[in-house]
């Protein structure tokens, strides 16, 4: 599992590191594509399986579900770490999430996220309303037995 606030910065080759606390299960290969609300998703491999494994199942013939699994495919890229343990952040990737240099890596249960630094303070002031994230959560059926 995926947890946590991680801040770093991108080199001046556009390389990053995943911090060590989430490097084990990644892994030194991953899917990194592009995510909701202007992030990045950085998916480890049985992620991406599964994934392969649902789209599998789109019928080549079926238009309306053949977009978005082109959509996803064409913005991602399959990243390896080099022996340092950097991984270059593809230019289109990077200025989907309006990436500079600041990012932080923020830990979401079965994938990790990247954020520019500015877009992550943004979002996560204005969803920094636990009472309501609490009622999200309650309707997921969440029970402290």
């Amino acid at each position: 599992m995926f947890i946590g606030v991680y801040k770093h910065q991108l080199d001046a080759k556009n390389r990053f590191r995943i911090p060590a606390k989430l490097k084990d299960e990644l892994g030194s290969s991953y899917l990194v594509t592009k995510g909701g609300n202007g992030c990045l998703y950085v998916l480890p491999q049985k992620v991406t399986d599964k994934l392969m494994e649902e789209f599998s199942k789109i019928n080549i013939f079926n238009l309306e579900e053949q977009k978005p699994m082109r959509m996803f495919f064409s913005s991602s890229a399959m990243v390896e770490e080099d022996v340092q343990g950097r991984a270059l952040l593809p230019t289109e990737l990077k200025d989907f999430a309006k990436i500079n240099k600041d990012i932080v890596i923020v830990g979401v249960g079965t994938k990790i996220e990247i954020w520019a630094s500015e877009v992550w303070e943004e979002y996560s002031n204005d969803a920094n309303d636990f009472d309501k994230m609490c009622k999200v959560l309650e309707k997921m059926g969440s029970k402290n037995d």
